[in-house]
């Protein structure tokens, strides 16, 4: 009888052995919709999973990752080895996501555009109100998203975005390292000395005075001449062409056109065809950028730009522009990067 009871423990504490505790946890703990959530099985045995997320989902994965596309209270299960007796069940609160903003760029230079969107999950469609707060930068906003160009390199440059849903307000803050971005640039010379401009495809950094360490500067406006110019292995001067031009200054030629000074500044085909006024105050001083493929030239009102002419007539759509105020007796382009 004795050996009858021992054996019946045995069993029973094999039975017990065999139980198993099911059970799960989940992160992050306080999800929001849109983000994953993480499951972790911690039940003790078992084979076979059966998940229920509690939205239409399942899994069969023994951790499995799930993501809610809406807020919500979502009930859900775990079924071991499909025992009803081996399930575990638990209530998990989804909240509203929270605002946030991208931009689809990584990196960060001056003088480049760059668009800033706001990502705000509002599936009851309540008022929204967007506020962007920016340091250095140029801004053109449009409601959620923002476009703006950096003017100076910084290690921590900082743009948040404050949006108001249904009263409640959130403020989101990202700083971006901004690099500075080495390019050409145009040389001037002042009475007050000589001054460097960097360009920036359609923009420019203030002129500064050039670094008295700089001596190619100088010598680059030095340098500087419209009065001789090789051209496909032939020289012009600027005496052979005042027989077509009787009333030119100075000249540069470019993608077979001549740019010239006289009474403004004017472009015409290198033949003396098409003989076309650009700007008609007194052009002091010219150049051609060739990297850019731009004129540059000064008047009384400062330092202007456009693109080279490319008609065959010579007529042009593109208004030039002022690249600064400044009173410049003399002007060059640098292509080194600076």
């Amino acid at each position: 009888m004795r050996k009858i009871w021992i054996l019946l423990t045995l069993c029973c504490a094999m039975i017990a052995c065999k139980k198993n505790n099911v059970d799960f946890s989940y992160s992050p703990t306080e999800p929001r919709a849109g983000q994953v959530v993480q499951f972790t099985n911690l039940s003790s045995s078992g084979e076979d999973w059966a998940w229920s997320f509690g939205d239409g989902a399942s899994s069969t994965l023994r951790s499995p990752s799930h993501t809610y596309k809406k807020p919500g209270t979502y009930r859900v299960t775990l079924k071991v080895d499909n025992r009803n007796s081996w399930t575990s069940t638990q209530e998990l609160t989804v909240y509203d996501t929270l605002p946030t903003f991208v931009c689809a760029d990584t990196a960060f230079v001056i003088y480049e555009d760059y668009t800033f969107t706001a990502n705000v999950y509002n599936p009851y469609n309540y008022d929204l109100e967007f506020e962007w707060i920016l340091s250095d930068s140029v801004v053109s906003y449009s409601d959620n998203s923002i476009t703006c160009y950096f003017t100076e390199p910084e290690d921590s440059a900082e743009i948040s975005l404050r949006v108001v849903m249904n009263s409640d307000t959130t403020l989101i803050t990202k700083r971006f390292y901004i690099e500075d971005d080495p390019t050409n640039s145009i040389l001037m010379r002042t009475d007050d000395g000589d001054y460097r401009q960097r360009i920036f495809g359609n923009r420019a950094e203030q002129a500064f005075p050039v670094d008295p360490t700089d001596a190619d500067a100088g010598k680059v406006l030095d340098d500087e001449q419209d009065t001789l110019q090789t051209y496909n292995g032939f020289d012009f001067r600027l005496s052979e062409l005042q027989t077509v031009f009787p009333t030119m200054q100075g000249f540069h030629i470019a993608n077979r056109k001549i740019y010239y000074r006289a009474d403004g500044l004017w472009v015409a085909n290198i033949d003396g065809s098409y003989q076309v006024q650009i700007d008609a105050a007194e052009c002091v001083a010219m150049t051609l950028d060739m990297t850019d493929s731009r004129i540059y030239w000064a008047n009384q009102d400062g330092v202007w730009y456009m693109p080279f002419i490319g008609s065959d007539n010579n007529k042009f759509v593109s208004v030039p522009s002022l690249l600064n105020n400044m009173q410049v007796t003399k002007i060059a382009a640098d292509a080194v990067l600076r």
